[in-house]
């Protein structure tokens, strides 16, 4: 028989599962289900509930396709509106002062993944760094982060940013609860991976955020995704368009259609912005002027970003998965060029130079996945160091079967050393052909360095801030290294390059 353990929040008593090192509670809901009336409206606050409510099973995973929501090799978890719910693990030793918290944001493009994943339990940080570690939910595509709030009625609200409120909402539960678990409100660390890396550098620019969390670490960002609200009416009218709806009567069907349906609408629009304009992709925080106000990268470079202390990088490798899994980078020649002539005259000479070898599609691969990620996440570093502490990092290592298959430092690679599964089969499985020893080696640097970043504010005394004179700059790899403006002429040749609009 599993052994439980209960634990009154502001909203209800909730039952978890006590292991052998770690207690976890899972499906906590943060906001009340937005099912009905509520769907595409900002999260609402909790019911209370009498009694014990059972936390020790998952619930629904956000609306998506049904395989982003698989959560092992032959599992996936059901999906449903009623997805605002968070996960926790706590060590079970006993601590004579309340602990860490860590916050993690799952990425999968705003349209797909689960804080269900094994992965993201985070047990092995949890008690490797005697810290809480809390995953969340936040809905997904449309239901997340298309705005229909220009087809609202006088008896039906439609609101903005709704995956971004969604998060917000999570930190405030963590603020109200999370001294019942053992952990320490004024000490949160938000960390998340690609569009959860995103997020993080959107809950930085978002002003009802500010006190709710302490330091960020932003793994892999597509820093400068999020359209304009033009692009976003633009948007959501194709979307209407899609699920064959008219703009001129949109609000009750809106309600009314089926989850699957407004899904499917959606991932069709999205398909035909990918195919048409690459490297745009309109599901992400909007620019609404309310409740995001500028964004991510404007509010970094106006200093109205909350100043708090944030390790951000990439892969190196970073677009190499997408080649394989998923075609929604420009990683093509054609694509790349069409991205470059948005940004002027002088654009593609520029930035080709700076790439020998290009059109060779390998080089474009390269060049695509610096774009995406690299590009813009240098713009955050140089603009949030004026004003806060920033740690500056590229992950280079990668064991040999995973260089014998092409992929190199890909993208989500990072998330097995910074969890720590290197040991598990999943671990074993990538160091078949070798380099267990290396992986051993970055395991440590991540969990070392962001453990110390969530307890003190600052990683370990080896890895020098960024400032804008030094670029200084963690490579981790096996061993790990600093350097100083790493790929100084691409950093050069990407200045003025940006995404270009929808609309």
């Amino acid at each position: 028989m599993v052994a439980t353990i209960d634990i009154t929040t502001a909203d209800g008593i909730v039952r978890g599962s006590m292991g052998r090192r770690v207690s976890r509670w899972r499906s906590i809901p943060y906001a009340a289900s937005p099912v009905g009336k509520l769907r595409f409206r900002a999260p609402q606050p909790v019911q209370p509930w009498r009694g014990v409510r059972d936390a020790t099973e998952f619930g629904f995973a956000a609306m998506q396709h049904r395989s982003g929501a698989r959560i092992g090799p032959r599992r996936q978890q059901p999906t449903g509106e009623d997805c605002l719910t968070l996960n926790i693990t706590k060590p079970n030793a006993p601590s004579a002062t309340p602990r860490p918290v860590m916050v993690f944001i799952h990425g999968g493009g705003y349209v797909i993944g689960t804080s269900a994943l094994g992965l993201y339990s985070g047990a092995r940080l949890a008690v490797l760094g005697d810290v809480i570690v809390v995953s969340i939910n936040y809905r997904l595509g449309a239901f997340g982060y298309v705005n229909f709030g220009e087809f609202s009625t006088p008896t039906q609200q439609f609101d903005s940013n709704l995956g971004l409120r969604d998060q917000v909402a999570a930190l405030e539960w963590v603020q109200r609860n999370i001294a019942e678990f053992g952990g320490d409100p004024g000490n949160v660390t938000i960390f998340g991976e690609s569009a959860g890396a995103h997020a993080v550098l959107a809950l930085f620019a978002t002003p009802a955020s500010a006190g709710l969390f302490h330091r960020g670490i932003s793994q892999s960002p597509p820093a400068d995704w999020g359209p304009t609200q033009a692009d976003a009416k633009v948007f959501a009218r194709r979307c209407l368009d899609k699920l064959g709806v008219t703009a001129d009567d949109a609000a009750d069907p809106l309600i009314t259609a089926r989850p699957n349906d407004i899904r499917r609408a959606a991932d069709r629009a999205v398909s035909e912005v990918l195919r048409d304009q690459p490297g745009l992709f309109p599901i992400a925080p909007e620019v609404d002027g309310d409740f995001l106000p500028r964004s991510p990268i404007e509010a970094f470079r106006e200093g109205t970003a909350h100043r708090v202390p944030l390790i951000i990088g990439t892969n190196q490798d970073e677009a190499t998965l997408f080649i394989r899994f998923d075609d929604t980078l420009p990683t093509t020649p054609d694509r790349m060029r069409w991205i470059l002539r948005q940004s002027g005259d002088d654009a593609e000479s520029r930035v080709t130079a700076a790439y020998p070898g290009f059109p060779d599609p390998r080089v474009a691969v390269r060049m695509g996945g610096d774009f995406t990620f690299w590009r813009p996440s240098v713009a955050v570093m140089e603009a949030h160091s004026r004003y806060a502490p920033t740690y500056a990092y590229r992950f280079d290592f990668a064991p040999r079967a995973v260089q014998l298959a092409g992929f190199g430092a890909t993208h989500a690679l990072d998330l097995i050393p910074v969890f720590g599964v290197t040991a598990t089969p999943i671990g074993r499985a990538l160091t078949a052909a070798g380099g267990s020893r290396g992986f051993r080696s970055v395991t440590r640097q991540f969990q070392d360095n962001w453990l110390s970043f969530a307890r003190t504010g600052e990683p370990l005394p080896s890895w020098p801030a960024y400032t804008e004179d030094q670029r200084a700059t963690m490579i981790i790899d096996s061993p790990p290294r600093v350097l100083h403006d790493p790929d100084k002429p691409k950093r050069l040749a990407w200045q003025g390059i940006h995404l270009p609009a929808l609309v």
